[in-house]
């Protein structure tokens, strides 16, 4: 069973930090890479990036480059998210999802991605 598990989240002031991390079962890592998006509440789901698991190379949306920070660790078949600099738009459900391209032009693209995981909850205080 292919599976994809997000925790981390929770409540943190504005300026704040978080890590989130996107745990994978059923495949390896590698094979596929690993891509974010969040959805905020009455919004479209929007990508935050992705991270390619055999290069290490990353894309970022512009609305988060400089602040979140995408890693991975394929011994643990894990990848992780670290947001600094929080904002109250960076409120949302983030996702994790695995996809076979991670490019910057592919990125932002959902239709690309084979598996989701069921989303964690980051709220960011005024």
């Amino acid at each position: 069973e292919v599976q994809l598990v997000e925790s981390g989240g929770g409540l943190v002031q504005a300026g704040g930090s978080l890590r989130l991390s996107c745990a994978a079962s059923g495949f390896t890592l590698g094979d596929y890479h690993i891509g974010w998006f969040r959805q905020a509440p009455g919004k479209e789901r929007e990508p935050v990036g992705c991270i390619h698991m055999r290069d290490g190379s990353t894309h970022y949306a512009n609305s988060v480059k400089g602040r979140f920070t995408f890693s991975s660790d394929n011994a643990k078949n894990t990848v992780s998210l670290q947001m600094n600099s929080l904002k109250t738009e960076d409120t949302a459900v983030y996702y994790c999802a695995a996809t076979p391209r991670c490019r910057s032009t592919t990125y932002y693209i959902e239709l690309y991605y084979d598996y989701w995981g069921q989303g964690t909850q980051v709220t960011v205080s005024s």
